[in-house]
């Protein structure tokens, strides 16, 4: 039996390459994703004057923020293959000056405007050669404590929840989105290009690898064949991004329409992405002990049952609760995603799956932004959006059960035959 079929060990994993350095680096990716990863939101806490000022439905700017999400993952294939020929600097500079530009086109650009700006540019050509390429690239910083780091960095998006929605809701409210979005676009250019340039230099595990004895290209996976195994994974992280995505694209949109004033969905918004941040440590430990499938379905789990605790709640103080909750339980899951590959998987192939299974759960938080806002469209409110998410949720639970129980399998199949 190999050690990929058991899968519970990376042994593709030198054991020496962490460093202070390994550390800077990290904190330097985190920096930069919330910084990229807060260009989408201002669409989310501008949704109602969005849909009002370009004549169209709510599905109008959540169609843009899912199409966002979308085109970074369907580019972060291509980028992650780029990256590993041109350095990820570049590509990380490169998708700073698109975001840059994906906000000027879909402030002056009408309705076309913000679906190609948020499409095209800040996903497909902008956080597409940031998102995927990172993932890879810090994972060749750490070895011991990978799941930690890479929890760390996957934590942006939820640092941008935490920072931004406030300051960009006062910045509405004194001026306008369109006013915010150029503002935000002049940010990406002065901080984001030149910090990318200077800090991201090769990775020791780029150099090193090829002398490390690991898990073997074309080995079983889990006892299956590899491209099951992957094909699992990625119809997990699809069905898992749907419900995710959900209340962070609408939580402000849904305060509202019980009355609950913006500001205050705005803070909920905040809240629930800082707890994010701050759960995602916990979670990276976790994944360190247990390994990232199992991470996964934990992390699953708790999402599910927020998501049951927005559909029952209505009034401010309990979807506060609810929503520090939905924050707690999503936070694990996306890095666990990444931690399961490089466990699974040959280190030489991480520069095409890790983006591959980011594609699917890209492509799960575009739907699951754009399905709510067409729910609720067509019912006038968001409780059948939420049911919807809690189905898929329980789908999702199903397919990483049995991931898990393959696992465990073969884990006590391999402790027996020691």
């Amino acid at each position: 039996m190999t050690v990929s079929s058991v899968a519970g060990r990376a042994g593709d994993r030198p054991a020496t390459i962490e460093t202070r350095a390994s550390w800077i680096v990290a904190l330097t990716a985190l920096g930069i994703y919330s910084l990229s990863f807060g260009a989408p939101i201002v669409t989310v806490v501008a949704l109602k004057q969005i849909a009002a000022d370009l004549h169209g439905g709510r599905s109008v700017p959540a169609l843009a923020y899912s199409l966002a999400w979308l085109g970074s993952a369907v580019g972060g294939i291509i980028m992650g293959r780029i990256a590993e020929r041109v350095g990820v600097r570049w590509t990380v500079a490169f998708g700073a000056v698109m975001v840059s530009a994906g906000l000027t086109l879909s402030a002056l650009g009408g309705l076309g405007g913000i679906l190609i700006g948020h499409g095209v540019f800040i996903g497909l050509l902008g956080n597409a050669g940031i998102n995927a390429p990172l993932y890879v690239y810090i994972s060749r910083w750490f070895d011991r404590r990978r799941g930690t780091a890479l929890a760390l960095i996957a934590s942006g998006p939820q640092l941008a929840g935490l920072i931004w929605p406030m300051i960009f809701e006062r910045m509405i409210a004194v001026s306008d989105w369109r006013y915010t979005m150029l503002i935000y676009a002049a940010v990406q250019i002065v901080v984001v290009v030149p910090t990318a340039l200077l800090r991201f230099g090769p990775a020791p595990e780029t150099a090193s690898a090829a002398a490390v004895p690991g898990l073997r290209l074309g080995a079983s996976v889990l006892g299956w064949r590899p491209r099951t195994v992957q094909v699992l994974l990625c119809v997990a992280g699809f069905l898992c991004c749907i419900p995710m995505a959900m209340p962070q694209s609408h939580l402000v949109a849904f305060c509202s329409d019980h009355g609950i004033p913006a500001v205050s969905g705005a803070a909920m918004l905040s809240l629930l992405l800082g707890c994010g941040f701050v759960s995602r440590q916990l979670w990276g430990a976790i994944a360190d002990r247990i390994g990232g499938i199992r991470t996964i379905l934990a992390g699953s789990v708790c999402q599910a049952a927020a998501m049951i605790g927005f559909l029952v709640t209505q009034n401010e103080v309990g979807l506060f609760l609810v929503s520090a909750a939905f924050g707690f339980g999503f936070a694990g899951i996306i890095p666990a995603y990444v931690l399961a590959v490089r466990e699974l998987f040959p280190a030489a192939e991480a520069s095409w799956r890790i983006p591959t299974v980011l594609l699917f759960s890209g492509s799960g938080m575009a739907a699951g932004g754009w399905l709510a806002g067409a729910i609720y469209d067509h019912f006038g409110f968001y409780a059948a959006a939420f049911a919807a998410g809690i189905v898929v949720n329980l789908v999702h639970l199903l397919v990483m059960s049995v991931l898990v129980l393959r696992q465990g399998r073969y884990r006590f199949a391999a402790a027996a035959a020691g």
